[in-house]
């Protein structure tokens, strides 16, 4: 059975360099069906984008306010393909993200899916299969194998998929009215998740559709991750409780997320990301968020028009050929680096991986010449809870962690 088509939104806010990556990864997609990509996103965005030898083929949107769901909504309205594909603009898409996002929809009755992501490392999970339950909070269940599928979830739960890497058939997301604006940003794909379980609409994880997110800075977090506010996530928190939580808890629901923001905003200040001065400015501010939560408007969410306001534009992918490994020693970077993108330039998948005589952590990356880099020490860590120090040869190092991601390529 085919694949249907598929539109992939991206919502940018004041990040075009890490919005560039992220498009091109999206250019080179293996194997996938017939898709098109939207860009929705501020000035510098666009500008960004537009600078791009493919920006002919992307349909750019103009959204000039910070708002997630209100910019995932401008993407919906022109796409037109029947699923419709999302991820951040500070992530970037294996080479088969979507053919492996997309593949359950051609079989059987399924409104959503989600893949799992990986962290800045390119390598360790970030999120992998998790659950929801009536307060937004996201629980673990976990999800065995590498095939599609459902985790069993407790009673009163959900199947949890992650914004920056979801897909959703259009006419059923059309159908509930698209995402809720009320939610700026945080929790706005946990309540589309939370719709879709109310109106008993199939979902499945896929664990080999990944991309790897780098949590770019933005308004609420600098690079290292450290908090800069928590007023957009106390206000989310007040709508997904007003939305969807018994009014008598919500009060309770309320105070432990309060609890939980603190354990957060302290433990950074443990670590040294945060002085103790932050930490009271912080708090506030989650409550000021929960206030404005409160005191946010919640009209019942009406269909979205089912036709869209723009044709299909079917984007011709970069990857026309084959996948090339390719391995050498940082004394052979440069020249392995070359190689890589003439052979990105001429269409091939190319993964290399370059690792020096030492016990470096690994780190896998998508390169802006096309290829996708890990780099490390022969006998480093990889996987966060590996060994420290691994003694192995150049040749079964290179295939060991070639094993790993070779079903991603």
């Amino acid at each position: 059975m085919s694949l249907p088509t598929t539109s992939v939104i991206v919502v940018s806010w004041q990040r075009p360099d890490a919005l560039v990556l992220c498009v091109q990864s999206l250019a080179r997609q293996r194997l996938a069906p017939a898709y098109e990509i939207i860009v929705v996103a501020d000035a510098t965005g666009r500008a960004a984008v537009a600078r791009l030898p493919d920006a002919a083929m992307i349909k750019l949107v103009a959204c000039d306010q910070p708002n997630i769901s209100a910019a995932r909504n401008l993407g919906l309205a022109v796409a037109a393909g029947q699923v419709v594909a999302f991820i951040d603009d500070d992530a970037q898409a294996e080479p088969r993200w979507l053919s492996h996002l997309v593949a359950p929809f051609a079989h059987g009755d399924l409104a959503c899916t989600g893949g799992y992501v990986r962290g800045r490392n390119g390598i360790s999970f970030q999120w992998t299969s998790r659950s929801i339950d009536s307060t937004g909070s996201a629980h673990p269940a976990p999800l065995h194998g590498q095939q599609p599928g459902r985790p069993a979830l407790p009673p009163g739960h959900a199947l949890k998929t992650e914004g920056t890497n979801m897909a959703v058939r259009r006419d059923i997301l059309c159908r509930l009215g698209g995402f809720d604006e009320a939610y700026h940003y945080y929790l706005d794909e946990t309540d589309l998740n939370w719709r879709l379980h109310l109106g008993g609409y199939q979902t499945q994880l896929v664990p080999l559709a990944q991309v790897v997110h780098g949590f770019a800075p933005a308004a609420h977090r600098g690079a290292d991750r450290r908090i800069a506010s928590l007023v957009q996530i106390g206000a989310s928190q007040a709508v997904f409780l007003r939305r969807h939580h018994p009014k008598h808890g919500q009060d309770a629901a309320l105070q432990a997320a309060a609890q939980h923001q603190k354990h957060r905003v302290l433990a950074q200040m443990v670590d040294g990301r945060l002085c103790a001065s932050d930490v009271g400015g912080l708090l506030r501010g989650y409550h000021l968020g929960v206030a404005q939560g409160m005191a946010r408007a919640l009209p019942a969410l009406a269909p979205r028009p089912d036709q869209p306001a723009l044709p299909f534009r079917p984007f011709p992918s970069r990857a026309t050929g084959g996948v090339t490994w390719l391995a050498g020693r940082p004394w052979q970077r440069r020249a392995l680096i070359r190689r890589a993108a003439a052979l990105a330039k001429s269409g091939e998948t190319v993964c290399a991986f370059c690792l020096g005589p030492n016990s470096l952590f690994h780190h896998m990356r998508f390169h802006p010449d096309g290829f996708w880099l890990q780099t490390g020490g022969l006998w480093g860590r990889s996987q966060r809870d590996g060994a420290l120090v691994q003694f192995w040869r150049f040749s079964q190092r290179v295939a060991a962690e070639r094993l790993v991601v070779e079903p991603l390529k």
